[in-house]
C-alpha cells in the first residue's frame, strides 16, 4: 500500500514538471537529430531550441502555482520563488540561442546548454540535499564540456580548471553534507526535524558543516574564494557561452543559497552569525573583483572579474537575510541578466570583427555608432548610473542593507554599506573603459566597422528595457513583491 501512495506521489507531481518535461524531451530529440539523421543546419537547431524556450516560458506562465505544490514528497517545492527563477533561466537560455554563432557540433551546443536549464531549474526547487547535489552536478558536467567548445588549447586548458576546481568545492561539499545528515538526521533542510536539531546542535560544529556545504554554491556563483576558475573560463569560452555562464548557473547557485542560508538562519532563531559570514564573503568578492578588473585588457576577462564583483552586490541583498533584502535581490538578478546579456551581445558581435582586446576598440564608436552607445549604456548599468535600472537595482540593495543597519546597528553593515558605495565608484574606471576607447581615441587604418540590423535592433530593446525600468521599477517590484517565500 506504501508503494501505490508513492507511485500515486510520483504520478501527481510529474504534472507540475511541464517545462522540465518539455526540456527533456528537447535534449533527447536534438541529440536525436544530431546522432542519427544528416541535419547538421546550425540555424535548424537554433530555430527549434528557440521556440522550444518560448513555448516552456509560455507553459510556465500559465500554469504558474497558485500556492506551494510540494513534489516527490518533499523533495521539490514549486512556489512563486522558484518558478521566478525558472522564468529567468529560460529567458537567458533564449537570449543565448538569439547571440550564438554557428559550430560545427550544433547538436551537442544545444543539448549541454539544455542541460544547464534543465539543472538549474531543479536546482531553484530543491529542498532536498540529494536533490541540490544531483542538480548542481548535471549543471557542472555540461559547463564542464561547453566551457570547452571553442577547440583550442586556451579554450581546453579554462576547461580543465573549471572542472578541477569545481570537482574539488563538489567533494568538500558532499563531505559537508554528510556531516549536516550526521548531526540533523535528515537530508530535507525545510523540515521541522532539521530545524529543531539545529537549533540544539553546537554552533561552532554545525558552521563547519554548513560553510563545507555552501562551498559548492559560492563556487557556482564565482564568489570569493571560490572565484579562481572564472577569469580563465570567461576568457576562453566562446562568448555567447560566457554570456550565458554569467547568468543562468550563477543565479541557479543564489536561488538555492538563499533557501539553505535563511534554513542555517532559521530566520534569526538559530543564533548563528550568518548575516556575519554572508557579509565578510560579499565585502571580498565586491573589492577583489572590481581591484582586479582595474589592470585587465582583455574585455571578457576583465567582465569576468566584474562578474564576482556583482555576486558580492547580491549577496549584500542576502546578507539582510530579510524578506525584503531577498525581493531587492530578485529585482537585482533581473536586471543583471539583462545588462549582462546586453554587454555581452556587442562584445561578441565585435569579436567577430576580430576585436579582441581593449585597446582595439580606438575609434570604432565614430563609425558604427549605435553597438557603441548600445555598449556604454551596458557599462553604465553595471557601474549602477542612471538613467539604467543598475542603478535602480544597486538602490534597492543598499537601501535594504542600510534599513537592516538601522535595526540592528551592526557595524559590519556600516563597513558593507560604504565598501559597496566607495567600489561603485572604483567600478567606474574599468566599466567605462571600453567606451573611452570607443568615442575618444583614433581609430586605426582598415579596422573593419560594421554591425547588422538584426543585431542592433536585439540591442536596442535591451537598452529600452533597461531605460524603461529605471522610469518604472514598480512594474518589475509589483511582480516580485506578490512572490511569497516559503521555506
Amino acid at each position: 500500500m506504501e508503494l501505490n501512495s508513492q507511485l500515486t506521489s510520483i504520478l501527481d507531481s510529474l504534472r507540475y514538471l511541464i517545462p522540465e518535461g518539455i526540456l527533456v524531451l528537447l535534449m533527447f530529440g536534438v541529440l536525436t537529430l544530431g546522432l542519427f539523421t544528416n541535419i547538421k543546419s546550425f540555424l535548424i537547431y537554433k530555430t527549434l531550441v528557440g521556440v522550444s524556450y518560448c513555448l516552456t516560458g509560455i507553459t510556465l506562465l500559465v500554469n504558474w502555482p497558485d500556492y506551494p505544490q510540494e513534489l516527490f514528497n518533499g523533495m521539490l517545492r514549486l512556489d512563486d520563488f522558484s518558478s521566478y527563477f525558472k522564468l529567468l533561466f529560460l529567458a537567458g537560455g533564449l537570449v543565448t540561442v538569439l547571440i550564438s554563432r554557428p559550430h560545427r557540433h550544433s547538436s551537442e551546443y544545444f543539448v549541454l546548454q539544455l542541460a544547464i536549464v534543465l539543472g538549474s531549474c531543479l536546482l531553484a526547487m530543491s529542498l532536498n540535499f540529494v536533490m541540490v547535489v544531483l542538480s548542481l552536478e548535471l549543471i557542472s558536467l555540461s559547463s564542464y564540456l561547453l566551457a570547452g567548445f571553442s577547440e583550442d588549447s586556451k579554450s581546453a586548458e579554462g576547461s580543465l580548471k573549471y572542472f578541477l576546481f569545481g570537482t574539488v568545492a563538489t567533494a568538500i561539499m558532499i563531505y559537508g553534507l554528510s556531516l549536516v545528515y550526521g548531526l540533523t538526521g535528515t537530508l530535507d533542510f525545510s523540515s521541522n526535524q532539521f530545524a529543531d536539531t539545529l537549533i540544539a546542535t553546537h554552533p561552532a560544529l554545525f558552521i563547519i558543516a554548513a560553510v563545507m556545504v555552501m562551498v559548492g554554491l559560492l563556487f557556482k556563483v564565482s564568489a570569493v574564494p571560490l572565484h579562481l576558475w572564472t577569469p580563465d573560463v570567461y576568457e576562453s569560452a566562446p562568448t555567447p557561452v560566457v554570456a550565458f555562464f554569467s547568468v543562468v548557473p550563477k543565479l541557479a547557485g543564489f536561488a538555492v543559497l538563499i533557501r539553505l542560508v535563511l534554513a542555517f538562519h532559521l530566520f534569526g532563531q538559530s543564533g548563528y552569525y550568518w548575516p556575519e559570514l554572508i557579509g565578510l564573503i560579499a565585502l571580498f568578492s565586491i573589492v577583489i573583483g572590481n581591484v582586479s578588473a582595474l589592470t585587465q585588457t582583455n574585455p571578457k576577462r576583465m567582465l569576468a572579474y566584474s562578474s564576482i564583483a556583482q555576486s558580492g552586490f547580491m549577496l549584500l541583498g542576502v546578507t539582510s537575510l530579510t524578506l525584503e533584502g531577498i525581493q531587492y535581490t530578485l529585482f537585482y538578478a533581473s536586471v543583471f541578466l539583462i545588462m549582462n546579456f546586453l554587454v555581452f551581445s556587442v562584445l561578441n558581435d565585435y569579436e567577430d570583427q576580430g576585436v579582441n582586446e581593449i585597446p582595439a576598440f580606438s575609434g570604432l564608436g565614430r563609425s558604427s555608432w549605435f553597438p557603441a552607445v548600445a555598449l556604454l549604456v551596458g557599462m553604465v548599468a553595471l557601474t549602477g548610473l542612471p538613467p539604467t535600472a543598475g542603478f535602480t537595482g544597486k538602490l534597492l540593495i543598499f537601501s535594504s542593507l542600510w534599513n537592516t543597519y538601522q535595526e540592528s546597528g551592526s557595524s559590519l553593515l556600516l563597513v558593507l554599506f560604504v565598501a559597496g558605495l566607495i567600489n561603485t565608484v572604483v567600478s567606474l574606471f574599468f566599466y567605462l573603459k571600453i567606451p573611452y576607447f570607443l568615442f575618444l581615441k583614433e581609430a586605426p587604418a582598415g579596422v573593419p566597422q560594421k554591425s547588422s540590423v538584426a543585431g542592433n535592433l536585439f540591442h536596442l530593446l535591451l537598452v529600452l528595457l533597461l531605460i524603461y525600468l529605471f522610469l518604472q521599477p514598480a512594474v518589475l517590484m509589483g511582480w516580485i513583491n506578490r512572490i511569497t517565500f516559503v521555506l
